[in-house]
């Protein structure tokens, strides 16, 4: 019978061992279960326990004494072999806890529960079960422990009760316990006096006690304490009341909802970074629609709000996914080719194989319940309608969330149409048409307005100054009705009023866009504003620079960086050294967005911008030139990723190509559509192969695509086209650029195990490499046929072609293709050598990655290690280098070592004999290989290891403990970082 432990820390901290209390007597001892306790079933880093145990002064050997806390922590609770529940992981360490077994958790489950069945209006429900919660509480949290050394821990765990606290009294006041609560919100206001959410419940009782005098006295109470306390007025909660009980508004349960807990996030949905304003009735429209349907269009004009809403929906719905949601923005896809990819992408997958990524994603999605967003679909509308048909007819847990500027016109679709904001009316007194959710209004009936209280919101973060008054509230209302509210203008406006007042605002918006030649007439029909109207105003703000600054930057796609920026959009009346400070003045005027997070500034323009941008260029007739610049930049960047890869800087390349790949894309998009700039193309698909680029990026499907649909000349003597560079100079596309794209695509293949392809390429290969000065003897000719003979064949003499191709390309100084033609090298002779010829091309290979600094190349260098020592040595010694290179792989994002080390991790764990872990990492590594799509059967050596070792371990285990633990493998969501951590395998 195992072992259960039950921790309590709402409260002293208790712990009770299959019901009986443990002593835990040593306060470092506790204080360790207690920060571990804070963050259970995680990871909590030395670091931070060390900081949890001596705060900024640790002692000299911190770590060391850190351990033997642990170790007394363990025998403290009498812990079973192997550590559980407090376990050791890589960086830190962990404590188990079930559901059911910490407070906390309980705790959280419970109220959890009741604020959903409080939002869904059953407070019936509800309140018992925030009762249940409270009740865990045995007083303040971890009360016996230093406070100081729990900074952000109690607090935490005290601010959930208070939330609790004001949930079950929203629940009793539901229920009609006005008179109940009563007493208890007046100890709760005396103890909590700047809790705004405790005054508004109690004002609301008061008020359905019959005492509305006492309530507004509240009311006065709180606004004359936060003054004198804070300096502050009432929150937007509490002035809402206060403004339901000026008006005796009969429904008052309202209340709750402006305490509501704000969405939460799921699937990378980007973080809210404003006020989300409005949207009551489209919101609730859009889940409604969602609840009844499988797939909901949001359509509207640019800039009309559709992906806030979705993206504030999805938020919302989260919870009622068991697989979540996921968010895919196809605005920067111009290929309706790799639309399949890119829904992949968004899906978290890592198909690399030939198959269609459509399939793979099906295949994803066939059983899993998740709500899918596809953002900015009009461009490729109708592909997009064919994918979500076909995933709707496979996956009948799927729903789609689509916005577009077209409805998608597939069978089942619901449309919504996302409106304007509600305008105020003519008058400057409120809309004439009011919704229901409006009858309740604010003190100035022009705040009803959703626009206006979009212009207000956004005014109080760019001009603090600007208020809502008497004077300025008529222009206000024309403004926001002038700008037909939408809320991209509308944003853009308030950004003015820094610098303008609305009346000026207001002069500038009708000297540019009036349509007639008289005034408008305060009684006519609504000015018909458009959205392009609204960004011509924005656009006449700006400098002439900004201006053709701003047309330039259209060119990019996903983002750029100020060395982009410079180079691409020089010249022409913007000098280089000019360009920082004109990109500074289109953030400033809300064109351009920033994100510093990283080592380099990002920038992006917003769709709308970016498309408004590039009608200008057009109509400027430069699209082309920019073009050319901006694929001669990007061809460049591959060029230079090319020439220092396989070196120190190898990994900061990579990661600055999988960040650059819509930009790279596009560059390829345009490239593949002109003949003049084909070349330019093949260069960067061929230095983006010669990088790992796609490898890293788990896009090898793509590269593959890419060199495939460049129509690089063949090798039948036809003239190669000329390609201008940057400079204007013109260079033709060499036969040693057609082979290495040739070689590159057949490499391609080879890895994805598609041998038929990787044949024909190879024989594409030798009959272009007639036109080189070498011949078929030429380097990369000589480096596909060793890993074609390798790979497909299985043949011992692809290890002389691969030595031939490594001294050749060291003889020309190309570093990187040396190293690969080295690796595989070192690999061949693991697979088909003997012990003395595997263990030196193991030591040259091992040499020259650590010389290079690449950690990439390191990463296979201990790899390789591990494979000679299991081929040719003991297999125990292999096991440490395999991991070492798993783990460093994981380290720097590696999406394509895992694959094969996993694999050859389990057949050295095979050989030592542990055959049910073997069988475990072989179900493990078999689920890489499908998410990546890798055919191990097209790799002979690989193929036959795996044979081997599945045989071993079949023969020492029956079928059924075989099967279990192989599925176990297969079934783990997180099979790598399983297959590191000893202690999470249970044998």
């Amino acid at each position: 019978m195992s072992t259960r432990y039950e921790f309590k820390v709402l409260g002293p901290l208790e712990v009770l061992r299959d019901g009986r209390p443990v002593r835990i007597d040593a306060a470092k001892v506790r204080l360790l279960l207690a920060a571990l306790l804070a963050r259970a079933n995680h990871v909590v880093t030395v670091e931070t326990l060390v900081n949890r145990l001596w705060g900024e002064h640790p002692p000299g050997r911190a770590r060391n004494t850190l351990q033997n806390y642990v170790l007394r922590l363990r025998r403290a609770l009498d812990c079973p072999p192997g550590g559980a529940p407090v376990l050791t992981r890589p960086h830190g360490y962990l404590i188990e806890a079930a559901p059911d077994d910490l407070d906390l958790h309980r705790f959280t489950a419970l109220v959890r529960q009741g604020r959903t069945a409080l939002e869904e209006g059953a407070a019936v429900r509800a309140a018992p079960l925030l009762r249940e919660a409270l009740g865990l509480w045995r007083g303040d949290p971890l009360s016996d422990l230093p406070a100081h050394l729990l900074q952000g821990v109690v607090p935490a765990l005290s601010e959930q009760r208070l939330d609790a606290l004001e949930l079950r009294i929203d629940a009793d006041l539901a229920l009609g316990r006005a008179a109940d609560v009563l007493p208890e919100l007046r100890g709760l206001v005396e103890e909590y006096p700047l809790r705004e959410r405790f005054w508004a419940q109690r004002m609301l009782a008061l008020f359905r006690c019959g005492r509305q005098g006492e309530a507004l006295e509240s009311y006065r109470t709180v606004t004359a304490l936060l003054a004198d306390e804070l300096g502050v007025a009432p929150g937007a909660g509490l002035r809402q009341v206060h403004r339901w009980l000026l008006a005796a508004a009969p429904n008052l349960d309202g209340v709750r909802a402006e305490k509501a807990a704000p969405p939460s996030r799921d699937g990378g949905l980007p973080v809210e970074m404003t006020t989300f304003v409005g949207r009551e009735t489209q919101v609730a429209e859009v889940r409604r629609l969602l609840g009844a349907a499988r797939i909901v269009t949001l359509t509207g004009a640019g800039g009309v709000g559709k992906t806030r809403l979705a993206l504030r929906v999805a938020a919302e719905v989260a919870p009622s996914f068991a697989d979540g949601v996921r968010l895919a923005d196809l605005a920067p896809l111009s290929d309706a080719g790799l639309l399949d990819r890119a829904v992949s992408e968004a899906l978290g997958l890592r198909d690399q194989s030939a198959r269609p990524a459509a399939d793979a994603v099906v295949g994803h999605l066939r059983d899993r319940c998740l709500l899918l967003v596809l953002d900015n679909c009009e461009h490729l509308v109708e592909h997009v309608a064919a994918l979500v048909l076909r995933l709707a007819r496979a996956a009948p847990g799927l729903r789609v969330l689509a916005t577009s500027r077209q409805r998608l016109g597939v069978p089942g679709e619901h449309v919504l149409t996302v409106p304007s904001l509600t305008l105020p009316g003519a008058d400057g007194q409120g809309d004439g048409t009011v919704r229901p959710e409006d009858t309740a209004g604010a003190d100035d009936p022009l705040l009803r307005s959703e626009a206006v209280r979009l212009l207000v919101d956004r005014a109080a973060g760019s001009a603090p100054a600007f208020r809502l008054t008497a004077r300025n509230r008529e222009a206000v209302a024309q403004l926001c009705r002038r700008l037909d509210g939408m809320p991209l203008a509308i944003e853009l406006a308030a950004v003015r009023l820094s610098a303008m007042t609305a009346e000026e605002v207001l002069e500038r918006l009708d000297d540019r866009f009036r349509l007639l030649s008289v005034p408008r007439s305060r009684t006519s029909a609504r000015y018909g504003h458009t959205l392009r109207g609204v960004v011509d105003w924005s656009y006449d703000l700006c400098t002439e620079g900004e201006r053709r600054l701003w047309n330039r930057l259209s060119v990019f796609s996903g983002g750029f960086d100020l060395e982009a920026a410079e180079t691409v959009c020089e010249g022409e009346g913007v000098a280089r050294e000019d360009v920082l400070d004109l990109l500074a003045g289109l953030v400033d005027k809300s064109i351009v967005v920033v994100n510093s997070s990283g080592d380099r500034a990002r920038y992006t323009l917003l769709e709308t911008i970016r498309q408004y941008g590039r009608q200008r260029l057009r109509e400027e007739g430069r699209t082309a030139r920019l073009r050319d610049r901006h694929s001669d930049f990007y061809r460049m960047t591959a060029v230079r990723a090319g020439r220092e890869w396989c070196g120190p800087r190898e990994v900061d390349w990579l990661i600055r190509l999988r960040t650059e790949l819509p930009n790279l894309r596009t560059a390829l998009d345009y490239c593949a559509t002109r003949r003049d700039r084909v070349g330019a193309g093949v260069e960067i698909a061929v230095n983006l192969a010669r990088t790992r680029c796609w490898f890293f990026s788990s896009t090898l499907g793509e590269g593959r695509h890419w060199l495939e649909r460049l129509p690089a000349p063949g090798p039948d003597g036809a003239r190669a086209p000329v390609v201008p560079d940057a400079s204007g100079t013109a260079t033709a596309v060499t036969p040693e650029l057609v082979v290495g794209a040739l070689v590159m695509k057949a490499w391609i293949a080879l890895c994805q195990g598609d041998n038929p392809a990787a044949g024909t390429f190879l024989a594409e290969c030798r009959a272009a490499a007639r036109e080189l000065p070498d011949g078929p003897s030429a380097a990369p000719v000589t480096y596909i046929e060793g890993a074609h003979a390798m790979l497909v064949r299985g043949d011992p003499a692809g290890i002389a072609l691969l030595a031939e191709a490594r001294d050749g390309f060291r003889a020309v100084g190309q570093k990187g293709d040396a190293h690969m033609a080295t690796m595989l090298w070192a690999m061949a002779e693991a697979f088909f050598g003997d012990r003395p010829s595997a263990c030196a091309a193991r030591d040259v290979y091992v040499a020259e990655a650590e010389a290079s600094a690449a950690e990439w190349a390191r990463t296979w260098a201990r790899w390789c290690t591990g494979l000679v020592e299991l081929r040719h040595g003991e297999a125990a010694d292999a096991l440490a280098p395999l991991r070492e290179a798993l783990v460093r792989q994981r380290a720097i994002g590696d999406s394509w070592g895992p694959v094969w080390g996993l694999e050859t991790l389990a057949w050295a764990v095979a050989a030592t004999g542990d055959c049910t872990r073997a069988a475990w990492l072989l179900g493990a590594a078999h689920r890489l290989r499908r998410d990546t799509g890798v055919a191990l059967i097209g790799l002979r050596p690989f193929h036959e290891a795996h044979v081997t070792a599945e045989g071993r371990v079949r023969a020492s285990l029956d079928a059924d403990a075989y099967r279990t633990a192989w599925s176990r493998g297969a079934s783990a969501e997180d099979g790598l970082r399983l297959a590191l951590d000893e202690g999470a395998f249970g044998g």
